[in-house]
């Protein structure tokens, strides 16, 4: 497979797939260039080997083409200040050919918003809401065989294509997986943030060193139930934490008040726990919560075993107890996975379980152990108790991690490595 060090990009144009799906206020500034960061490697070496850059992008989720609100063009000063080099800006990313023809090497273009066309995603758009199935199935027809065409289109401005999304690798997108089909394997690469992303997936899921701990949280069973199982055959300790915390529990018979808890999933969670020690995976779950009578920061709380939670409170966090449960284990771990925090960590007051956790894995790390951390709320935490730089790696990409986690093959893996 072809890599971006291997590669010669002198003379060469580049279309590279970036995640440039950042949030901006209502005035359009940027309040988190994290994800634009994270590509800053890889563009910078295309420009310093003497290629050209064609830089293709996503941002939210418009519905019609074109939509002010999801325009690139508010990030294209950050974007040049950042690459140390002025951003051209394409209007229109299908309508760009003069602009790509006249770039230089050593010039960047950043193409408009790819979602601003239904052919990026292949989803219709504009159906009524009592669209019949038949009219459903013959727009998506129609979209599906315009988007061989919206592809055909971004890859003729390229000599080589470079993906560095791995937050939109697990979607089969014309512009993350479709258009690395108009590419040979030696014109086609993993930018350097996928390619840290993919080895951190396969250290943790194919590479373990042992024991092997995964601590997933969240709120519901029914979401984590294909990674949970995948996991089974993986792991040796796997920590169930946030708000599946009371599913399990009331499934074991506990008194959970009125914590979060899907009751249509108790039978599942028992089958969970059945087929847990039918491998010998240690499942462990939270002995004591802290509990409030209210969803909020202010509400008045107290500590009690997890499964004799009044009825009028509610579980919002984990307890002492169940803190240096977690904690021992994880630190006896070589091998840690987290998704998930143990509570409503946004509410200070129910922080100290998340930053527990956090804080015994950069022990754990410290010890030796590698930890890889990924999901939106779970990278939320390191960040907010500075905890990020003492983990082995913090995964960029939720959904993608996820799906990559629960044993599935990755469209937008796959198209560059051909399997």
């Amino acid at each position: 497979m072809q890599t971006i060090d291997q590669f010669k990009f002198a003379g060469k144009k580049a279309f590279v797939r970036v995640d440039f799906n950042v949030p901006v206020d209502e005035q359009f500034n940027i309040t988190d260039d994290t994800r634009i960061r994270a590509a800053l490697p890889t563009l910078k070496k295309i420009l310093a080997d003497g290629g050209s850059l064609i830089i293709g992008s996503h941002m939210g989720r418009p519905k019609k083409n074109p939509d002010p609100k999801f325009s690139l063009k508010v990030i294209v000063d950050h974007v040049s200040e950042l690459l140390g080099v002025p951003v051209q800006f394409a209007p229109d990313c299908q309508k760009a050919d003069a602009q790509v023809a006249a770039l230089k090497p050593g010039e960047a273009l950043l193409l408009e918003n790819l979602r601003f066309y239904a052919e990026e995603e292949g989803k219709p758009r504009g159906l009524a809401d009592d669209a019949t199935d038949e009219e459903k199935a013959a727009a998506k027809k129609v979209v599906k065989e315009s988007q061989k065409a919206f592809t055909a289109k971004l890859a003729s401005y390229a000599d080589c294509y470079v993906n560095d999304a791995f937050g939109t690798a697990h979607r089969a997108h014309a512009s993350t997986a479709l258009i690395a089909k108009n590419f040979d394997e030696q014109n086609k690469m993993f930018g350097y943030l996928m390619e840290k992303e993919v080895k951190a997936v396969e250290q943790v899921m194919g590479h373990t060193v042992r024991p092997f701990t995964a601590i997933m949280g969240g709120s519901k069973v029914s979401t984590k139930i294909d990674i949970i199982e995948n996991l089974l055959s993986k792991v040796d300790n796997l920590i169930i934490a946030g708000g599946m915390t009371y599913t399990f529990t009331k499934a074991l018979g506990g008194k959970i008040g009125t914590s979060i808890c899907e009751d249509d999933k108790l039978d599942l969670a028992l089958e969970l726990l059945k087929k847990a020690k039918a491998k010998n995976v240690n499942i462990v779950l939270a002995v004591d919560a802290k509990i409030a009578d209210t969803f909020s920061n202010d509400a008045k709380t107290a500590i009690v075993d997890v499964n004799e939670i009044p009825d009028d409170m509610m579980g919002m966090d984990i307890g002492p107890k169940t803190e240096k449960l977690f904690a021992d284990v994880i630190k006896s771990s070589k091998t840690i996975l987290w998704n998930g925090p143990t509570g409503v960590f946004e509410f200070e007051n129910f922080s100290h379980g998340s930053q527990a956790v956090g804080e015994a894995i950069v022990e754990a790390t410290k010890a030796g152990a590698y930890s890889l951390v990924g999901g939106g709320d779970s990278v939320a935490c390191v960040n907010k108790f500075g905890l990020a730089q003492g983990v082995s790696y913090v995964s960029t990409g939720g959904g993608a991690l996820l799906e990559a986690i629960e044993g599935r093959v990755l469209p937008g893996i796959e198209a560059i490595r051909g399997f």
